[in-house]
């Protein structure tokens, strides 16, 4: 923290950083460029343009003798809607006058270094009910419950290891969903669970791409026409993903 105060921070440095972290926790493209904006404008700035994709965020400042332009590329990004709201909350704050650039640059530094809210095991466990409550959802037997309950737990924690591992999304959720289809057939075929697809789709809920999807309708409407598609494209290839593990190992077995 000492090393954050040995220099001062201008106004585009803070508006990228808050972009950064809000475009790495999953927020919307329109959402992270209005709080860039509202930001630089709470410090003065009257000229401010902002362009965000979810892979770059390109942000400018017109000042009365230069044109002060910056661009971040974006290479990670996740789902940490804690870390949205904090932004968000520290942005109102900022419009209000409470923070001063180098206060507002060390509370963001905070936000991005702080851990996510909910730890591996918790998200375990969530998975793990949820995809019983999906079998049931989907008209699955209670018969079904636990070993969906069972199935989609490993298959999440699989997704964790596998995904720091091999760093590439789209491989870790292609086997990840080979992992559960091949559990799914385990337990049946050893007399746990009746209906294998039940299974199989409460399993792999856990790893659509809601969000996403959600974003991208969200991105389209409001007419960032690049991002939408873009976030579009992405979950139709997780879905893709998720579709040919499953196809191959029925396929196989």
């Amino acid at each position: 923290m000492n090393n954050i105060r040995k220099r001062n921070y201008t106004i585009d440095e803070i508006c990228i950083l808050a972009g950064q972290i809000m475009l790495e926790s999953g927020a919307e493209t329109y959402r992270v460029e209005d709080t860039m904006n509202r930001i630089a404008k709470s410090f003065g700035a009257e000229y401010v343009e902002s362009y965000v994709t979810p892979t770059a965020i390109v942000f400018s400042i017109d000042g009365d003798e230069i044109t002060n332009t910056k661009m971040k590329r974006i290479e990670k990004r996740g789902t940490d809607l804690n870390k949205i709201t904090v932004v968000n909350s520290l942005s109102r704050e900022i419009s209000e006058g409470k923070w001063t650039l180098q206060e507002a640059y060390q509370k963001l530094i905070e936000v991005q270094r702080a851990p996510f809210v909910y730890s591996y095991w918790l998200q375990i466990l969530a998975a793990t009910i949820v995809s019983g409550c999906f079998v049931i959802m989907f008209r699955g037997s209670w018969v079904d419950f636990i070993p969906g309950m069972i199935t989609g737990g490993f298959g999440y924690l699989c997704f964790l290891i596998i995904d720091r591992i091999v760093r590439v999304r789209f491989f870790s959720e292609f086997i990840t969903s080979a992992i559960i289809g091949i559990c799914a057939l385990l337990l049946v075929y050893n007399g746990f669970g009746m209906e294998v697809d039940k299974i199989i789709i409460g399993s792999v809920m856990p790893l659509v791409p809601g969000l996403v999807i959600t974003n991208a309708i969200r991105d389209l409407i409001s007419g960032h026409l690049v991002s939408g598609i873009t976030k579009g494209a992405e979950a139709l290839l997780t879905a893709m993903a998720i579709g040919s593990g499953i196809a191959i190992i029925i396929g196989l077995f």
